[in-house]
């Protein structure tokens, strides 16, 4: 039996899922491709934690140090449709333009990452875009640069702003923005952790790859986005702690991440490829913690 997440531990997702487990069902929606990035950073040695959870479910400052490796997190905002108020890696949905032909690149090339993937050259392309590309529209962190290694692009001037929402307004695409700032996007810096894909029961599903990015030097991460109320550098096992409490909440797939950075010693040892690569989607089982998610490899 796989890992088990009580439903009444994974928010947005309990209703449905006991009406299924119940016998009810209905036209089973079909996944969107999505892309998700765990930005992570080192911790300083003797500082403090950027952020934790306090009593509240806000971030708060000023905890104890006690995680080597820090993931910058959003909270969605109350009014979102899918996972509401809930604590999550940067990422979101794949534009098809993420798949023209012509996009500046630099790195393992899509054939290398569709070997990777287990997918096409076209759609490993779009994920891996996708990624680059939502990290950039939701923390400013962009993974470009004049050329195939060196210094990223610099984004911190004011215009900068105004390239970011055009690419969330998708009035321009990732390659036209490229193009314009004469930058390749720099796939070698990105990681692929894992792949999972909305339980069946869901009316939003996502087939989602998750990838892991070393915080670039130069470079700030803000989280100026509409789709956020909170963003932060998180310590793991203070988020953890407050999950447990039940002051924040996370969907299965974020709860077994932030475990897996606060085991890492460093955030290059957790930014590496990894070789075993299962869908997982998890399934609404009875269980001796009452209606549960399992998470199941396929």
């Amino acid at each position: 039996m796989g890992r088990l997440f009580p439903l009444t531990t994974t928010p947005g997702i309990s209703d449905a899922g006991r009406r299924w487990l119940a016998g009810e069902r209905w036209e089973v929606a079909r996944p969107r491709r999505a892309s998700t990035v765990m930005l992570v950073r080192d911790a300083e040695v003797g500082a403090s934690d950027p952020a934790a959870v306090d009593d509240s479910g806000d971030v708060a400052d000023g905890s104890a140090r006690t995680s080597a490796v820090e993931v910058f997190m959003l909270r969605r905002v109350s009014q979102m449709a899918f996972a509401p108020s809930t604590m999550v890696f940067p990422g979101g949905g794949v534009d098809e333009r993420d798949g023209e032909q012509d996009l500046p690149w630099a790195g393992p090339s899509p054939v290398q990452w569709g070997a990777r993937l287990g997918c096409s050259p076209t759609d490993a392309q779009m994920y891996v875009a996708a990624a680059i590309r939502e990290v950039f529209e939701e923390c400013g962190v962009l993974l470009a640069g004049p050329s195939a290694s060196g210094p990223l692009a610099p984004v911190e001037a004011e215009r900068w702003r105004g390239v970011r929402d055009a690419l969330i307004a998708r009035d321009v695409s990732l390659g036209e923005v490229l193009r314009d700032e004469r930058l390749v996007l720099r796939s070698d810096l990105v990681v692929v952790k894992a792949h999972w894909v909305t339980p069946v029961f869901e009316p939003r599903r996502f087939d989602t790859w998750f990838f892991a990015v070393h915080m670039p030097r130069g470079q700030i991460a803000d989280g100026d986005t509409s789709e956020a109320d909170h963003a932060a550098w998180v310590a793991p096992r203070e988020l953890l702690s407050a999950y447990a409490a039940g002051r924040a909440s996370m969907l299965p797939p974020t709860v077994m991440w932030v475990e897996e950075i606060l085991q890492a010693s460093s955030a290059s040892e957790f930014v590496a490829h990894a070789e075993h690569l299962p869908l997982i989607m998890p399934e609404v089982v009875h269980s001796e913690l009452g209606p549960a998610m399992e998470v199941v490899e396929r």
